[in-house]
């Protein structure tokens, strides 16, 4: 998956966190340590499998599924982009740090791949009452070089993987509440 490097100031390293701007950041969260936000998006089905979900004010994101889910194959399935927020949270974590302790990264490149049986078919497959659904497994490589040694890297993504809040909502158990509008809006 080789990807157009972007130009920057210095063309051998990754685009630059503004890390004065990280460090308001981070003393922000430790001036209001138990601070929520809440995130927000709306999703509409375009039909068949294919989903717009609106964020902020940002184009729509495509949600597909893949030819033998029946899909037509235009964009990442929902259990693939769950991999995708995970290797972008990951990625996004691995880098401030990286900035926090001013090291400047040339290179950062996460791949993701995940075990999830599809045999319940959405609910109307195989719905033996013993069923694992979800993913059973999620496996993340990371390469990262940069200004450190190969040990201090590690132990920045160690860290990262630690404070990530999309690998922590994959770890921990959460609430989640499906509902009718007509019965509960949000």
């Amino acid at each position: 998956m080789a990807q157009e490097k972007v130009s920057c100031f210095y063309p051998d390293l990754l685009r630059p966190i503004d890390k004065s701007g990280l460090e308001r950041l981070s003393e922000k969260g430790k001036e209001n340590p138990n601070a929520l936000v809440t995130l927000k998006a709306r999703t509409v089905c375009e039909g068949q499998f294919r989903n717009l979900t609106y964020i902020r004010d940002l184009p729509p994101h495509v949600i597909d599924e893949p030819p033998h889910l029946l899909g037509e194959d235009t964009a990442p399935n929902p259990s693939e982009a769950l991999l995708a927020a995970l290797g972008a949270c990951l990625s996004v974590g691995i880098h401030a740090n990286a900035t926090a302790r001013g090291i400047a990264l040339s290179t950062l490149e996460l791949t993701l791949e995940g075990d999830i049986n599809v045999t319940a078919v959405w609910g109307v497959g195989d719905l033996s009452p013993d069923k694992r659904l979800g993913f059973s497994a999620i496996r993340v490589n990371v390469t990262a070089e940069g200004n450190a040694a190969p040990d201090v890297l590690a132990d920045i993504v160690d860290h990262a993987n630690k404070w990530s809040p999309v690998a922590n909502t994959l770890r921990n158990a959460v609430t989640v509440e499906v509902f009718p509008a007509s019965h509960r809006g949000i």
